[in-house]
């Protein structure tokens, strides 16, 4: 008895490692921009980093470090994060080239495209499984993108609402708004508000990973954590969960 009371107690217990906490700061640049900055207190980290690549701006900090000193380190480097977001969007205008460009990735596939001129700038289905890009000769790489992000969204949110009838009648509550960001560490997040955010480059995954990750936020409604009793709301509407999230870690980068 003696033992079992030694195996018992406290001490003998090891604790659950400390949670990622995860916000999102607003943050204006030098040239007046504002751009959104994922910050993440990370228990295991030991000094403050910033860090930049194609899904955002991520500030991490140490478990003691105080937010205004985060926020001081982040003013401090603010040159350098110009620099290398220029250097981002310098690479992705790379992969948009009019009449270059015969093929944009979408839903897991490559999409042939084509390029017409006209007086919008716009990029639509064209019928037979294709894309068309139309701009006018003035249009530059920045119109481009924008009409390339407008698309991606619309798209999106098409998935979106073909797949959330099948989930939302067994919640608690629908979410309050949906919205397209790209995001620096998550696919997807739910706010206290119930207002569920999702990364723009899902459309891009195949299908089943996109809608997995749709599930998952929603199961947020029924439980804000991770526990089993999540898992178990998750695997009930999405029995091939483990497939996508596997899918994720080995394609998700790409």
């Amino acid at each position: 008895m003696r033992s079992l009371f030694r195996l018992l107690s406290p001490a003998r217990i090891a604790p659950k490692p400390p949670a990622l906490q995860r916000d999102t700061i607003a943050f204006v640049l030098d040239d007046g921009r504002r751009i959104d900055v994922s910050r993440v207190r990370d228990p295991r980290a030991r000094r403050v980093k910033l860090s930049v690549d194609e899904r955002g701006v991520r500030l991490t900090l140490p478990a003691r470090t105080s937010l205004a000193t985060g926020e001081r380190f982040l003013h401090e480097h603010r040159g350098w994060l110009a620099g290398q977001l220029a250097t981002q969007a310098g690479h992705a205008g790379d992969g948009l080239q009019r009449d270059a460009t015969t093929a944009l990735p979408l839903r897991g596939t490559l999409a042939p495209l084509r390029w017409q001129g006209g007086r919008a700038t716009r990029l639509d289905r064209d019928g037979d499984g294709g894309l068309l890009f139309t701009a006018p000769a003035s249009a530059g790489n920045a119109a481009l993108q924008r009409a390339l992000r407008d698309f991606y969204e619309a798209q999106g949110r098409a998935d979106v609402g073909r797949w959330l009838p099948k989930y939302v009648a067994g919640l608690p509550r629908p979410p309050r708004r949906i919205v397209f960001k790209r995001t620096a560490t998550q696919w997807g997040s739910l706010a206290p508000d119930a207002t569920l955010s999702l990364d723009l480059s899902l459309v891009l995954a195949r299908p089943s990973a996109f809608e997995y990750v749709l599930v998952h936020e929603l199961c947020h409604l029924l439980h804000a954590d991770h526990s089993r009793r999540f898992w178990h709301a998750v695997e009930t509407r999405f029995p091939h969960w483990r497939d996508e999230r596997s899918y994720f870690r080995a394609e998700g980068r790409r």
